[in-house]
């Protein structure tokens, strides 16, 4: 399975490559500064992209067989990861791709019926506009006629071990005993794949967290 990861370079781009080497799988990692990978790894190849030029996109992922999109601006940039959401769609469309699967946002999940993540008194109001991205991005691929899969991490994701275990969840934010909502990016990664591997959610989303 030849698999290209748009937005490689970010902290969950970086483990999605390496869990789909880990995989065995022929990964093309694409983004805007792909320099920091190692070339010679045989099943790893590299490409630019301009994630705002549908015809970029198609020319990128055409001949692979999944898409996986971890592409996410800086804080203030909300509108340029809402036309990546597009011209990603598009160019995956007009390549004859019907696979593709998102690195989401949380803040769209509920924390109880009808309340989102994002909603709440808690949720830092500098991040605010960007969730709201994230969530009118989510509609975009949700409007598309692609085989896609939205998928939604913790509340709080950063690097760490490779465990294997999680809990998946679909609309709902997961939190612990404690209340806490986390996860590896190590893990988020693992997940993933899973769905990569046996999909269980097309046209659909899932979370996921410890």
């Amino acid at each position: 399975m030849k698999i290209i990861i748009i937005g490689a370079s970010g902290m969950i781009g970086q483990r999605l490559v390496q869990e789909g080497l880990r995989r065995k799988y022929e990964i093309t990692a694409a983004g805007r500064d792909v320099s920091k990978f190692d070339t010679t790894n045989e099943k790893l190849h590299v490409m630019r992209v301009n994630v705002l030029d549908p015809a970029s996109v198609e020319a990128a992922v055409s001949g692979h067989d999944v898409v996986i999109s971890a592409y996410g601006p800086q804080l203030g940039q909300e509108e340029e990861l809402l036309e990546a959401a597009r011209c990603i769609s598009e160019g995956v469309k007009n390549a004859g791709i019907r696979r593709l699967l998102v690195v989401g946002g949380a803040g769209s999940l509920e924390v109880e019926p009808g309340v989102r993540l994002m909603d709440t008194e808690q949720f830092p109001d500098e991040v605010r506009p960007m969730a709201q991205a994230h969530a009118d991005a989510y509609e975009i691929y949700r409007q598309s006629d692609l085989d896609w899969t939205y998928v939604s991490p913790a509340s709080w994701i950063e690097p760490g071990k490779r465990t294997g275990n999680f809990r998946i969840g679909t609309t709902r934010l997961i939190t612990d005993d404690e209340g806490a909502s986390r996860i590896s990016a190590e893990d988020y990664a693992a997940a993933f794949f899973d769905e990569v591997e046996e999909p269980a959610f097309v046209r659909d989303r899932f979370t996921v967290a410890y």
